[in-house]
């Protein structure tokens, strides 16, 4: 090699370092905080999970290699949840994903400066994790979980599955807005179906068995289990209780019926984790929460358990059959 061409290639390479040594901070391992509204075992809040880690890797995000992912689970416990909350927020991670309001509340009293995530949020403007659906103007976006009005389509799928229902027993959290906003809703079409409404409580295992049995004391009821997080802790012990009752009942997930609930109608829950990967993609890559629209599902699934059916003595009819998304046989 010539010495001008040597001199020449060292003079690239002395523009060339400083470069890539400006280049070197935008790699530096980000951090993402998880926290669940279940507990570590349950096998939905781990399929959840591996669909955000996947769609993160999918985005270039690869758990251990440029992110690290802690996760937290309160299992339903407020107490848990507002400690995780706390402690999350001392991590000081880019960003942290949360499952529900149950779990962005703690979270929203405890920062409102890291950025925050949501999925499966009833009514974010309304709890006050964002101004509007279209501006969030805080540290907080995400994806909702439904309007409340889905709530009265329970009670139809009810009524078309188990015609001769003339009770029904709605379970909700009553300590949370949620659980008032869909038995309104359940409340308001409930003339129209006929029925008898009689709202029960889900804080508690013991509360739950004591007031389905005294429900099914008497004929012709049914069930409606809304949606909150402690009605997916507690959902085996509910779907053995309507087994054991013979109470046709309806649920706000597919994951539910898969373990042996009759019948469900509701948003995709991993569609939604699938999804809150690409808004935690863009908030590390820069975009603040504020800019990012909160999000309506796009998925809805209905599903029936045909054995639980069975069971129950019921003729699932042909016209939920054709709308069904999964028959579980």
């Amino acid at each position: 090699m010539k010495r001008r061409e040597f001199i020449g290639l060292l003079g690239g390479a002395a523009v060339a370092w400083p470069l890539t040594a400006r280049a070197q901070p935008s790699d530096r391992m980000r951090h993402i905080g998880v926290l669940m509204n279940t507990g570590p075992d349950d096998p939905e809040g781990k399929a959840r999970n591996v669909a955000f880690e996947r769609a993160l890797q999918e985005l270039g995000w690869t758990d251990g290699r440029n992110v690290r992912i802690d996760y937290r689970w309160g299992a339903g416990d407020a107490d848990r949840i507002r400690r995780y909350a706390v402690e999350l927020v001392s991590l000081s991670p880019d960003v942290i994903l949360t499952v529900g309001s149950a779990t962005a509340g703690p979270l929203l009293q405890a920062t409102r400066t890291l950025p925050i995530v949501f999925v499966q949020a009833p009514d974010p403007v309304g709890a006050g994790f964002v101004d509007t659906l279209a501006r969030p103007g805080g540290n907080a976006t995400g994806f909702t979980l439904f309007e409340y009005g889905i709530s009265a389509k329970w009670l139809e799928l009810l009524k078309e599955i188990a015609p001769g229902v003339t009770r029904v027993a709605v379970l909700r959290d009553a300590a949370i807005a949620a659980g008032t906003g869909q038995l309104g809703a359940i409340q308001s079409a409930a003339p129209s179906f006929g029925v008898e409404l009689s709202p029960v409580g889900v804080r508690d295992p013991r509360e739950i068995e004591r007031a389905v049995a005294a429900f099914a004391s008497s004929a012709n009821g049914g069930l409606i289990v809304t949606v909150s997080t402690l009605a997916g802790v507690h959902r085996d012990l509910i779907v053995m209780l309507a087994a054991r009752h013979k109470l046709p009942a309806v649920y706000y997930a597919r994951y539910i019926v898969a373990g042996g609930g009759l019948i469900s109608y509701g948003p995709d829950f991993i569609d939604q984790h699938r999804r809150a990967a690409g808004y935690v993609d863009r908030i590390l890559k820069g975009e603040q929460p504020a800019d990012l629209p909160v999000q309506t599902p796009t998925k809805y699934e209905l599903a029936i358990n045909l054995k639980t059916a069975r069971a129950l003595g019921l003729d699932v009819p042909p016209s939920i059959l054709a709308r069904a998304d999964e028959v579980i046989e």
